[in-house]
């Protein structure tokens, strides 16, 4: 890092949760609230509140599981690792610290998933617990889901279609079919920064034993991979304009150029660290792209 980071300071905590990757967990929510509203004509506040509360803390919950699972297995010992700093193997967290966070941030979203449970049944119950699960199950357990070529699938279930479809039925009671095409966008968009991820640090990742997508079937599948999982959804808009008969749902569209220059830097770039950059480049178009959508849906909502 540029600055010097002190021992369980706020900035430590800072590097440990991933502020600018909680963007991945408002997408979903954004979404699946406004086509929600668009195709019902309303949804509650306080229970739309309380959904993108979870699904932060649910974000929350896997960086802190991934610091300071990563840091228990033995990730930085190398001295190779490309990415971004870990607070617990750079010593400026203690893993009791955070896993005593993770306890703490996993216990407040059961507390709202039980809210919400009350609100709508137990849909909303199996869904909380599936993702809780699988946030603690991607650098936890035995065989962490992060150790394996499912890092990217994982990714596009549950902060893509479980998390949209989630909002919609949280806030409506219901699901719409263009939420389970919109589920499926804000998914690909999702995996693809995870893959972006896990290619800068295949080397690495081969060294330590971590069989990742990028590891297990090569640099290439994973450059592919990249560019399907960024290039789909826009080959949703269309279904999806026509299944809502929205042409306002088009929208997203708009950043077509924006994804090509990604793509662009992402396979003509450099590798190593600079894939940072193309990191949270994707973060930002997944945002712009559920904004665009989430606009979409209501200008269509206001056309009809």
């Amino acid at each position: 890092m540029n600055v010097p980071v002190e021992a369980g300071s706020l900035q430590a905590w800072r590097v440990a949760v991933r502020p600018r990757t909680l963007l991945i967990a408002i997408s979903p929510v954004l979404v699946g609230a406004t086509l929600g509203l668009a195709r019902t004509g309303g949804v509650d506040p306080v229970a739309a509140l309380l959904v993108l509360a979870a699904a932060l803390l649910m974000q929350v919950v896997t960086n802190l599981q991934n610091d300071v699972g990563y840091t228990v297995r033995g990730g930085d010992r190398s001295g190779t690792r490309t990415g971004l700093p870990r607070a617990t193997a750079n010593g400026w967290l203690s893993v009791g610290h955070v896993r005593a966070g993770i306890v703490v941030a996993a216990a407040v979203a059961t507390a709202i998933g039980l809210a919400l449970f009350a609100y709508r049944g137990w849909p909303v119950l199996a869904i909380g617990v599936a993702s809780l699960a699988a946030a603690l199950a991607y650098m936890g357990g035995p065989r962490p889901i992060a150790y394996t070529p499912l890092g990217e699938l994982t990714v596009f279930i549950f902060f893509g279609l479980v998390a949209v479809l989630g909002s919609d039925w949280a806030l409506t009671g219901s699901v719409g079919g263009v939420s389970v095409l919109a589920g499926m966008a804000i998914g690909a968009l999702a995996a693809a920064v995870l893959a972006v991820n896990n290619h800068r640090d295949i080397a690495h990742d081969r060294e330590i034993g971590r069989a990742t997508f990028a590891v297990t079937f090569g640099e290439a599948a994973s450059r592919r991979l990249y560019q399907a999982l960024l290039g789909a959804p826009f080959a949703l808009l269309l279904p999806m304009a026509l299944l809502a008969h929205a042409g306002a749902l088009l929208l997203p569209a708009l950043l077509l150029p924006s994804a090509w220059r990604l793509r662009q830097a992402y396979v003509q770039g450099p590798r190593g660290p600079a894939l940072n950059e193309v990191l949270f480049r994707t973060v930002g178009l997944e945002l712009r792209y559920a904004a665009l959508l989430a606009a979409g849906a209501l200008v269509g909502r206001a056309w009809a």
